[in-house]
């Protein structure tokens, strides 16, 4: 039939490459329910702190964990949008978006890492790492996605305390020594997320660190809590993991080129079938 031949010679004769096309499509479509995931996650937790009405936490907010995962989510999900669509409809304007995002995001990604390595040893990078710490530790308990961020970073992750130090616990209107008298039990302490994991422990005990900064506490500190200051942690981290965080950066740039690349070559291959159609 006349029809069947015409579309017959349309699907023989086409540019456009589906296995492209769908290879872009299946993993922005990942990309676009992960950023909408993330940026529910992060409105979420700002509905919860009721920061839409109240003005004055956004004072703190670049530091907001909240915040940031809006950023993130917002972001993932648009470039996600873009491409999903843009492939899936063979839209030459979205995939041309997808390819300046992405690309706008390498250049800043770029940027990021080189200034990093310009500034590692002007102290500009542990300045601000210094002002970030000390902003969660002074917030502590104000802000609950602070306060298991600074937790996390404590515990789990670096296994350190305070910025240079436990001492730096004192900055906090509940641990400084002073909070005694206003009846703060946990003056002249420090989180529990500075104590060091006992072996075995399934449950960690959450007032470990009570008065562990007081003159004549009777046991050995250092056998209690983590002393060594966060930064410091931070700076040996990134030391022994920096052929990983060398490879992750490589990786991910490449990945992101290779998005570049296949939207390019996809518009190509649309504008060069709309070229048979006239």
């Amino acid at each position: 039939m006349p029809g069947n031949s015409v579309r017959k010679y349309r699907r023989d004769t086409s540019e456009v490459s589906c296995c492209l096309k769908y290879v872009i499509f299946s993993c922005n479509v990942c990309f676009w329910i992960l950023g909408l995931c993330i940026l529910a996650v992060g409105v979420w937790a700002w509905t919860e702190k009721d920061i839409f009405n109240n003005v004055s936490k956004f004072a703190n907010i670049a530091l907001d964990p909240a915040f940031i995962l809006i950023c993130i989510g917002a972001i993932t999900f648009v470039i996600g949008f873009t491409g999903c669509v843009g492939a899936l409809r063979e839209n030459t304007c979205l995939l041309a978006a997808y390819a300046i995002f992405l690309t706008i995001l390498l250049l800043m990604e770029m940027s990021v890492g080189i200034l990093g390595f310009i500034l590692k040893d002007k102290g500009w990078i542990k300045e601000q790492a210094t002002e970030g710490l000390r902003a969660f530790i002074t917030h502590y308990r104000e802000d609950p996605d602070q306060q298991n961020l600074i937790d996390w970073i404590q515990e789990d992750w670096l296994q350190c305390c305070g910025i240079e130090g436990p001492k730096d616990w004192d900055s906090n209107n509940y641990f400084n020594c002073s909070s005694h008298a206003v009846g703060s039990r946990e003056a002249c302490g420090v989180p529990f997320s500075c104590c060091k994991r006992r072996p075995h422990e399934l449950i960690k005990n959450k007032q470990c660190g009570y008065d562990v900064r007081k003159e004549g506490y009777n046991f050995d500190v250092s056998k209690i809590i983590n002393e060594k200051g966060c930064v410091q942690a931070g700076e040996e981290w990134i030391e022994r993991n920096l052929i990983l965080i060398a490879s992750s950066a490589i990786f991910l740039a490449f990945f992101q080129i290779l998005g570049i690349c296949f939207a390019q070559n996809l518009r190509a291959d649309i504008f060069a079938q709309k070229a048979k159609w006239h």
